[in-house]
């Protein structure tokens, strides 16, 4: 699928536009930072689609209000005593020096501990729990994957995870490979299976129509209130 990406702004507000081969204009705004997104045919001018985000500016400005107003950590130092994020439940960060392996485990009641060579920066802190998070994730992964394929009829080629700025998850419908944001280790399971039956169902609908919306009150009723939570729980802290 050609795709071609500009951005434009309007109103003080930067809008990104992808312009690839679908029938019709949608318009987005996603966390963490309320980022502005336009996916239209490839034949609509920067004009049209000047105009159709105008026309949405008091919606475009309460969306962008209520991610401001979400709980947000502040910029983590990797210390003792911080407070890090697994599976919607808070954990204190303990961090341990000592040589040898580096590695991050869950033990007694909410204590996350953190093992790292002695003398390490932040950035490298911060990299060997990612690594823990990315590793509880692609645990966590096959068996609902597994599950929602079998209930949609549908069948992906492959999946990953990686960090992404504006999405929870994306599917590309022609290689059906997802991929899956690395910051769901951070939310509850609500909101990890909610991601996956949504990635899942663009195999039968490619876009977030009517018909897209019903497959998903289909198969998961509650979907609307898992999507909601995933957008209230804290947002981690990230210059992107």
């Amino acid at each position: 699928m050609n795709t071609e990406h500009r951005s434009i702004t309007v109103s003080d507000i930067e809008v990104h536009i992808e312009r690839k081969d679908i029938k019709n204009l949608h318009l987005g705004v996603y966390p963490p930072n309320g980022r502005v997104r336009v996916a239209v045919p490839l034949l609509i001018s920067d004009e049209a689609v000047r105009l159709a985000v105008i026309g949405k500016l008091g919606w475009i400005r309460r969306q962008q209000a209520k991610f401001e107003q979400q709980p947000r950590q502040s910029e983590r130092q990797m210390v003792n005593g911080e407070s890090h994020y697994f599976l919607g439940q808070r954990y204190l960060l303990q961090v341990q020096e000592q040589p040898g392996k580096q590695y991050a485990a869950l033990s007694g009641r909410r204590c996350l501990n953190l093992f790292v060579n002695p003398n390490r920066s932040t950035a490298q802190r911060e990299a060997v729990l990612a690594r823990w998070y990315r590793q509880q994730l692609a645990e966590l992964l096959p068996a609902l994957l597994a599950q929602w394929e079998t209930a949609l009829g549908v069948q992906a080629s492959a999946w990953g995870i990686k960090k992404m700025k504006t999405r929870w998850g994306s599917c590309n419908t022609v290689s059906k490979r997802l991929w899956f944001n690395l910051e769901l280790a951070k939310k509850s399971l609500p909101c990890l299976e909610y991601v996956v039956v949504h990635e899942l169902a663009h195999l039968l609908v490619p876009n977030h129509s009517a018909q897209f919306k019903a497959l998903l009150d289909q198969h998961l009723p509650h979907w609307k209130s898992h999507r909601a939570l995933l957008n209230q729980q804290h947002l981690g802290h990230e210059d992107w």
